[in-house]
């Protein structure tokens, strides 16, 4: 099956499809291995890795593709590309969406902020007029070529004009072609369950460790009021941040790495996530029958 028809298929499933977010190869197979379903990359996280720079349009169209590439070759689970506003207007966004499917994502994220954009959960957000939203929503539909490609349209309205406007907004990109609307910034389980309930398609919504989600509300509540898909953006990076932390300040605390172990992941955990299985494995089948003085230097 395509990533993108399994993609697709989780999000109309009764079940609320969970999707840790990730922002380089090894968040990805740390995810995988926790037996997620899919994958959601996180611009916020990943404008923070590879620049060390906010989540306010740093990231260009190139550095985008690039570090989603080389996630989406580093797993077998769909991974849902992010394309913030899609790079410009209607034009930026078609020919966004035909490079995010060439490299083998299996959906993407277009926003409707003005750019620069910035995360849904901090403040200062514009949104650009419904009519321009929605040219640029239905050249990303016109723009694929598998039809189970996921477009997933994002609405950072809520902050900006209220439930209202985020309903409006939202049931106009499913007419447009969105396969999918993502409500950033939810607040409330009682705006999600209004929107639910007025929206004609699969809604999305994401939770934010500090951010405007509600601490108490878990993926039970989130599926019994029916919402198709939940993103954990930052639970990765913010975790890896916290583990960093505590190992960093123990080796300065003992001088030195001993009484670490508790704190540090075993070796071979990384050796293994980083793929040298797979490298060994073909060290035995290709180098194994060479003299010593036969193996090229760089094999060694």
């Amino acid at each position: 099956m395509r990533k993108t028809t399994r993609l697709k298929e989780l999000i109309f499933a009764p079940e609320i499809l969970v999707m840790p977010g990730a922002f380089d190869p090894l968040s990805a197979r740390l995810v995988q291995e926790a037996g997620f379903p899919a994958i959601q990359c996180s611009g916020f996280a990943m404008s923070a890795t590879y620049l060390g720079l906010p989540d306010y349009s740093f990231l260009s169209f190139s550095d985008m593709l690039d570090v989603t590439r080389r996630i989406v070759d580093a797993v077998e689970l769909p991974v849902m590309a992010d394309g913030d506003t899609g790079f410009g207007n209607a034009v930026n966004a078609w020919y966004t969406v035909r490079a995010f499917e060439r490299i083998g994502a299996a959906g993407i994220n277009i926003e409707d902020q003005v750019m620069p954009k910035r995360c849904g959960h901090l403040d200062g957000k514009t949104i650009v007029p419904l009519d321009e939203a929605v040219a640029k929503i239905r050249a990303c539909a016109e723009a694929r070529t598998d039809p189970d490609f996921v477009i997933n349209a994002r609405t950072d309205a809520l902050a900006v004009a209220g439930i209202d406007e985020v309903i409006r907004r939202c049931n106009a990109y499913l007419d447009a072609g969105a396969t999918m609307v993502f409500i950033d910034g939810m607040t409330s389980r009682a705006l999600t369950e209004q929107a639910v309930r007025a929206i004609r398609g699969p809604v999305a919504i994401n939770l934010v460790e500090g951010g405007r989600s509600p601490a108490d509300f878990d993926f039970a509540a989130m599926q019994a009021i029916g919402v198709a898909r939940v993103s954990l953006p930052l639970t990765t990076i913010l975790g890896a941040i916290h583990g960093m932390r505590q190992a960093l300040a123990a080796v300065r605390t003992h001088g030195g790495i001993a009484g670490n172990a508790g704190l540090v992941a075993p070796f071979a955990d990384l050796k293994h996530l980083a793929g040298f299985d797979e490298v060994f494995a073909l060290e035995q089948r290709h180098l194994a029958g060479l003299r010593r003085d036969e193996v090229p230097a760089g094999a060694r």
